[in-house]
């Protein structure tokens, strides 16, 4: 889907404001060190897709965690932005962290068996 700037604007501030909450104002300790990574907000502001980050053995725990906390999250998304209306908050585990490691990992297993080779040869 084709961006314009209002709409990164609109997806960063809401991204921003969700990473607050979570920092400051939810005392959850299961949504610990997970990171938002995106949010795509619908055209009308009703629908906020929320992407996040988590430890690759924490992915469902955190998600119970942040079902659990939307309506807070929302009630002070409504306050801290000039948005008419809180949208509803839709999570989705962000998993490019993972692929990236994965990848970063067969790399240097590459890396490290040419240099065997050519250490034999």
């Amino acid at each position: 889907m084709k961006q314009g700037s209002s709409s990164r604007r609109v997806n960063e501030q809401a991204r921003q404001v969700i990473a607050e909450i979570l920092m400051f104002e939810v005392a959850d300790p299961r949504l610990a060190l997970v990171t938002i990574t995106d949010c795509e907000v619908s055209f009308d502001r009703s629908v906020c897709n929320v992407y996040y980050s988590a430890d690759k053995g924490r992915y469902d725990e955190v998600a119970r965690a942040l079902k659990a906390a939307s309506g807070r999250i929302r009630t002070q998304m409504g306050r801290k932005l000039t948005w008419r209306v809180a949208p509803e908050l839709r999570f989705f585990v962000d998993k490019s962290v993972d692929q990236a490691e994965r990848i970063a990992i067969a790399l240097k297993n590459e890396r490290d068996r040419r240099a065997s080779d050519a250490r034999e040869d």
